[in-house]
């Protein structure tokens, strides 16, 4: 269908529900990893290393999350991760903020599809390993996995395109079976527990410090939560005041923190001390708990993890289809991304957009396309550091571009703010330090390089028509 035929003025349509915006936060945030890594985890860090690393890395991500909801109060509109860097320092680094956070989001997108293919891999081996097609980067590709992979991304696209009302209540149901799930998980590795059966497993490993154990955790904080901030981009699609914006935040950061200590927990009772049992098998976690709750156990994880990918893939499909439409009333894209739907009133063009460049990943592997969605996470951490100095300003002058009225000035939210940005810049080095917990490897380094160079040449192609428009058509464009 032809964009002519689209409404490139029209609003968003104002359904999103509180309890929708709650889910769109926990189930953006709370992904494969959950489900998969808690072994890992409690390799790394211990039972006790691991439950302090998440209540302290849910602690910093909370103080990002604050400077988001003092920011969406002053200006809950689309794209809100833009606005807010337009708001604070101009047109270049909304730019930024937009690329950043484009490809960041839609590499989440592909990385739940092809997660999602492994689920149908954990669960059907059989099946899902035949017909292999080829390897790269030692990865496998069968051709039943491709299909479930390009399935989902056609299934969410659709969904997304008829409307946030009903990828907003499947998430909202999604979110309720996976905390359910987990729920259950945690009620069967407590009475097993009860019986006596297990030891109480370290705390801590006996070669690791118990700082260097917690730091090892903490560490992997920042990309435990991304997502959250799936939250401002859908802002101006808000039912209610935005003033919900923060509490709905900070309990999805609450929640995800319990999914993720609940799953450490119940991991580490199911495996108790014999670690070496379990090490060589596909899934830790899953075998460990069905050895303890039986057969029920691998349904109630092939349930959470499942909830947990179809609420990434869904919130991210929402969040980057959001910050394409508000680039492309910026005219930092063409035009087109502007359009929504004349009936359904979504960013179709943004949402196509998406799908079309997610549809390829699964024919290139799992293992390049973790080179990809490493290297996003930089992007993400540039997108928290514009929003907590957008928050620093706010608290500072009261007042930012594009906001009705004049606030008290707070130093509070100043601090709040520069904490913010502190912590961004130390989730950054994380990434580009050799030797940090977080360090990319070559291959992600070197596609961050052709990421970088290939948003410069992007911005040039469009600079013309970008920078050439007026603040006042820009700010309406992008603030109402």
């Amino acid at each position: 269908m032809s964009t002519d035929s689209f409404v490139p003025t029209a609003t968003l349509k104002r359904t999103l529900q509180p309890r929708w915006v709650f889910a769109i936060a926990l189930g953006s945030a709370v992904g494969w990893g959950a489900f998969i890594l808690p072994f890992d985890w409690l390799a790394a860090g211990g039972l006790g290393g691991t439950l302090l690393g998440f209540l302290i890395g849910g602690a910093l991500i909370a103080v990002i999350a604050m400077s988001y909801g003092a920011v969406i109060r002053a200006l809950p509109v689309t794209g809100g991760g833009v606005a807010f860097a337009l708001a604070s320092l101009g047109r270049v680094h909304a730019f930024v903020a937009g690329w950043c956070l484009t490809l960041g989001y839609a590499g989440i997108v592909a990385l739940n599809a092809s997660a999602m293919s492994l689920v149908f891999r954990m669960a059907m081996p059989d099946l899902m390993m035949q017909l292999k097609l080829y390897s790269v980067a030692g990865w496998d590709i069968y051709l039943p996995e491709v299909i479930v992979s390009v399935l989902f991304l056609l299934i969410f696209a659709w969904i997304n395109a008829r409307g946030v009302a009903l990828s907003g209540r499947l998430q909202f149901l999604a979110c309720v079976i996976m905390l359910l799930a987990v729920t259950a998980i945690m009620i069967a590795a407590g009475a097993y527990f009860m019986t006596g059966a297990t030891p109480i497993p370290p705390a801590f490993p006996a070669d690791v410090s118990p700082v260097a154990a917690i730091a090892t955790i903490v560490a992997f904080a920042p990309w435990a939560y991304v997502g959250f901030d799936n939250v401002p981009q859908t802002a101006g699609e808000f039912n209610f005041s935005p003033r919900k914006a923060l509490a709905l935040l900070l309990w999805g950061v609450v929640a995800a923190t319990f999914i993720y200590m609940a799953m450490t927990v119940a991991t580490a009772i199911a495996v108790g001390d014999q670690p070496e049992l379990y090490a060589d098998t596909a899934w830790p976690p899953a075998v460990a708990i069905t050895g303890i709750a039986g057969p029920i156990g691998m349904i109630l994880m092939l349930i959470a993890v499942s909830m947990g990918v179809l609420t990434g893939l869904n919130g991210f499909y929402v969040s980057t289809s959001r910050v394409l439409l508000t680039m492309g009333r910026a005219k930092m894209l063409p035009r087109a991304f502007a359009a929504l739907h004349p009936r359904h009133g979504t960013p179709v063009v943004g949402i196509a957009f998406t799908l079309l460049i997610c549809v390829v990943t699964p024919w290139f592997g799992r293992a390049a396309l973790l080179w990809i969605v490493d290297m996003t996470s930089f992007g993400i951490t540039v997108a928290y550091f514009y929003t907590c100095y957008c928050a620093f300003q706010l608290g500072r002058s009261g007042r930012l571009p594009g906001m009705t009225s004049q606030q008290a000035s707070s130093a509070g939210l100043q601090a709040t703010g520069l904490i913010g940005c502190a912590f961004a810049v130390i989730f950054m080095l994380l990434l580009l330090v050799p030797g940090s917990p977080g360090a990319l490897g070559a291959p992600s380094l070197i596609a961050l390089g052709a990421w970088i160079v290939m948003g410069v040449v992007f911005f040039l192609a469009r600079r013309k028509s970008y920078l050439s428009t007026s603040d006042e058509e820009l700010h309406r464009s992008v603030f109402h």
